[in-house]
């Protein structure tokens, strides 16, 4: 009897973590540290020691794309950075079209290194302006004003073949109104992608400390859906509807290496408090810049964590990733992952069909766009048990 090769596996996606940053900012959680000085050579040889680990154990991919993320890797010199991206094209085969993003801050001093980051292989920015109001950038705890971001903005577009950039809208005392208008202002810009997110108040940062004083209060959750509705009309009418909760792209530009986070697909994550899926195994490295040198100087890679992850856990982690994008997930695919029966609530997903939060089309379901602003209540209701 004939056999039939298996298919290829999807593209492997690669994240490097570069976890400093010239400043903390009060709204973020993320592993970012502020130290005097950093050892530029050793912490190049350190990367790729720890890509080199990650290559070895996952031989024969093909690499679609690289994310490098923070942190703020704007501050990475680029030879690192050229070295980082010509030792994956040498562990993996590579996409002729591979996407290599950097995360930047728009200060004129990071915009000045735009033009050697793109001769080293990024081809895609992701900026941090944040907002388009001075009053807004300095709450945040930003470094940069509007014109200084602005004219970085001007710099990326000019030098990278592709451009995102951030903002943050529900601030205190922001009103629909004046969200409108800063859209707006963003919209005509013409970048291919924004990146939009409400003000959250996560634990452990300084904007949790003055929360918990009772003094900063974020807009309530009715304000917060009004923002969050107005957010995706204006960017659908204006060509960049979302294609996931928070992120908005013209047709072809969505970022591909975060729909490989969406769709879950495999990832190999470097540097400090990177995460990774490796072929149904979770990994996490230490997150403390001196603990993951250490480690790697000890261990050959920076890895705390290394876990094989049941399969009922990976069908749930798709799941909950999956109903982030417009398109939803697959649930026969969920099912495979489960090695059975799709771990969902059926009884939660009909009565949220019916609400219309939820839409099923044969085993594709996915929130509607009612369904998007609870998402997090829909994601407890619909996963079972």
């Amino acid at each position: 009897m004939a056999t039939h090769p298996s298919p290829a596996p999807e593209p492997l996606a690669l994240y490097v973590h570069w976890p400093f940053c010239v400043s903390k900012c009060p709204y973020c959680d993320f592993n970012s540290h502020v130290r005097e000085r950093v050892d530029q050579a050793a912490w190049r040889e350190s990367l790729l020691a720890d890509l080199a680990h990650e290559a070895a154990l996952l031989p024969g991919r093909r690499l679609g794309s690289i994310f490098f993320g923070g942190g703020t890797p704007s501050l990475m010199p680029p030879e690192t950075v050229a070295a980082l991206i010509a030792a994956a094209q040498h562990h993996w085969s590579v996409d002729s079209d591979i996407e290599i993003t950097l995360e930047a801050n728009p200060s004129s001093v990071e915009a000045a290194r735009f033009a050697d980051l793109a001769a080293a292989g990024v081809n895609r920015v992701s900026l941090g302006l944040q907002a388009l109001d001075d009053d807004a950038l300095a709450f945040l705890g930003r470094a940069h004003g509007v014109a200084e971001g602005l004219a970085a903005l001007e710099t990326a577009q000019s030098v990278f073949a592709r451009t995102s950039f951030d903002l943050i809208y529900a601030r205190p005392g922001q009103s629909l109104g004046a969200w409108e208008a800063e859209l707006a202002r963003a919209l005509a810009f013409g970048t291919e992608h924004l990146s939009l997110y409400q003000l959250t108040i996560e634990p452990g940062t300084r904007f949790a400390t003055l929360a918990a004083r009772g003094d900063l209060t974020i807009p309530d959750p009715d304000a917060a859906a009004d923002l969050f509705e107005a957010t995706r009309a204006i960017t659908a009418s204006a060509g960049l509807p979302a294609y996931e909760i928070s992120n908005h792209a013209r047709p072809g530009a969505e970022s591909r290496h975060n729909l490989t986070y969406w769709r879950y697909g495999d990832y190999a994550g470097v540097g400090p408090g990177a995460h990774g899926r490796r072929t149904g195994l979770a990994t996490f490295r230490r997150k403390k810049p001196e603990n993951w040198m250490a480690a790697l100087a000890r261990n050959g890679h920076g890895i705390e964590l290394e876990e094989p992850l049941a399969p009922r856990d990976r069908a749930v982690e798709a799941l909950l990733m999956g109903l982030r994008l417009a398109e939803g997930v697959d649930l026969a695919r969920i099912a495979a992952l489960a090695g059975g029966a799709a771990p969902i609530d059926e009884a939660a997903v009909n009565r949220l069909v019916a609400q219309r939060l939820l839409a099923r089309s044969g085993t594709r379901l996915a929130a509607t766009d009612a369904g998007m602003p609870v998402l997090e209540a829909i994601l407890r209701a619909v996963v079972d048990g």
